[in-house]
């Protein structure tokens, strides 16, 4: 991401395998993940096969990470021979040669870094009979710096650079679906398009941010590495590839389930990543249109869906907190442009009840938003530490009655100290002394933000993954400074949680 009045307010299945459990037949269930099989005849789904969060026989996991950023220039010295070689098969032993650890603070994810965040992924995984993966593959700026290495310059000379530029740019996409395929077996990775997924990092229908030029290109070129390498090929191939190389976004409905998943491409929505307020308007309403039939055929099969997007709606909440003068602000900036962001709401306003699960990132952080008529939309933070985070990623247990999630483990990697691996940061439901169905305790969660000071302090060292250091010094891209959350600051962050209006969002600011 280039940055980006609520206030008064664990067990296994059963052991017939004949059982039906929340419409999910077990057949069909053991068949997304080897690991499901050793756990289902042990009767447990329990952190000896893997689960970062308590299971209990109406729960299984499902792990989502977000915000990679795979940068392959972090090694100068293995630049030249990533560049020539061709065979990504053999890039592993090229970035086995860099005497380089994890990535520092500030800087996208290295070679390293995504070994590790793998390898936690893969003890993680448990019973999950998919993993999720909500947008941003590629490092910022990576364009430029295959430029500047083609030609000395961050800036193409003519039409063969482009083309050498995407070639490389689709071995990286390769190269990282290779490592995560790798680390999670065969289990499919249902995804959503991040502005990292793309060939200027200003989202994947666009070329040259200078232009905002529409191309479809990335979408093109990569669409089978997504079907084949992510997807597994476990959706239809037609219906999947008529609609990401259109505009980047497809649903799926995985085998022997009541489950539809919904991945959206909200790039496009973005007032960052667009030229004007209408310049996407046919896109963006072909796409919606999509949605309302999606929803009106998850509704009549009796199916719940599970919404995956990159950025979500509501405030630019760091950009908006930069611009508080005296605990007041005057404006918000919005992730989209208010009238994409109206008809979405109008349309998941029409279908209550559908929605069971809403993921997004783009942030970078680990942070929540109340999106009216489906509850609570989760923001997975990022492996990335571009922004100051400590790299994280998530394990949600989910419901099989309800395919609503009851609650969430963080799981993180201290940059501060370097340790081994990523360790248990902390569960939803233990920290703030919840139960029952997340969204819920998510709703309840805002006000005690404001009179519960434990709970807001949680929250606010919770954000950063554990970087509880921010120093307003330390460099940070494209802003010289972190921006840790100050008092002055804390009502943007707050109010960001249950207000998707900017009008909104103001007045609760300015009132906190």
């Amino acid at each position: 991401m280039v940055n980006d009045n609520a206030k008064k307010g664990k067990e296994s299945p059963g052991s017939d395998d004949a059982k039906m459990i929340g419409n999910l037949n077990r057949r069909d269930f053991l068949k997304y993940s080897a690991g499901t099989v050793a756990c289902l005849y042990l009767g447990a789904l329990n952190t000896g096969c893997g689960g970062g969060t308590n299971s209990t026989s109406s729960n299984f996991p499902v792990v989502v990470f977000s915000d990679v950023h795979f940068n392959p220039f972090y090694d100068p010295k293995l630049v030249s021979a990533l560049v020539n070689e061709n065979d990504t098969g053999k890039w592993t032993g090229i970035f086995q040669r860099s005497v380089l650890g994890p990535s520092s603070r500030g800087g996208d994810t290295n070679y390293q870094l995504l070994v590790l965040a793998l390898s936690g992924i893969k003890r993680n995984l448990g019973a999950s009979p998919l993993i999720i993966f909500t947008g941003d593959i590629l490092g910022h700026g990576l364009a430029q710096m295959f430029y500047e290495q083609l030609n000395g310059t961050q800036t193409f000379r003519d039409d063969a650079d482009v083309a050498a530029m995407k070639a490389f740019t689709d071995r990286v996409v390769a190269f990282f679906m290779g490592q995560v395929r790798g680390a999670v077996g065969n289990i499919p990775v249902m995804f959503a398009v991040g502005n990292g997924d793309s060939y200027s990092g200003a989202g994947p229908n666009v070329l040259d941010s200078s232009t905002f030029a529409p191309d479809n290109s990335f979408l093109l070129n990569t669409a089978e590495l997504f079907y084949t390498k992510f997807l597994n090929s476990t959706v239809d191939d037609t219906e999947f590839h008529t609609t990401f190389t259109k505009g980047g976004y497809y649903s799926a409905e995985p085998a022997g389930t009541d489950l539809m998943v919904i991945a959206l491409n909200t790039i496009l929505f973005c007032q960052l990543f667009s030229s004007s307020a209408t310049a996407n308007d046919s896109m963006v309403a072909d796409e919606l249109g999509w949605l309302e039939l999606r929803l009106q055929s998850a509704k009549a099969k009796g199916k719940k869906v599970w919404l995956l997007m990159h950025a979500p709606p509501g405030a630019d909440i760091a950009t908006t907190a930069g611009s508080v003068s005296n605990g007041q602000i005057t404006s918000a900036a919005m992730m989209w442009w208010p009238a994409y962001q109206t008809s979405f709401l109008a349309i998941l306003a029409k279908y209550p009840g559908i929605i069971s699960l809403t993921l997004a990132g783009h942030t970078h952080m680990d942070e929540y938003r109340i999106i009216p008529t489906t509850d609570a939309l989760e923001i997975t933070p990022a492996i990335s530490p571009w922004f100051g985070n400590n790299p994280a990623f998530k394990v949600f247990t989910i419901s099989l009655d309800t395919l609503k999630p009851t609650d969430y483990s963080s799981l993180n990697y201290d940059l501060a100290t370097n340790p081994a691996r990523f360790n248990s940061y902390y569960a939803f439901s233990t920290a703030y002394s919840a139960r029952g169905l997340l969204d819920a305790s998510l709703m309840q969660l805002i006000p005690a933000l404001v009179t519960n000071k434990g709970k807001q302090s949680l929250y606010r060292g919770y954000y950063f993954s554990g970087n509880n250091s921010m120093n307003p010094a330390t460099y940070l891209p494209f802003k010289n400074s972190y921006d840790p959350i100050t008092d002055a600051t804390w009502p943007v962050y707050w109010s960001g949680i249950g207000h998707m209006e900017e009008g909104d969002i103001i007045a609760s600011v300015n009132s906190y």
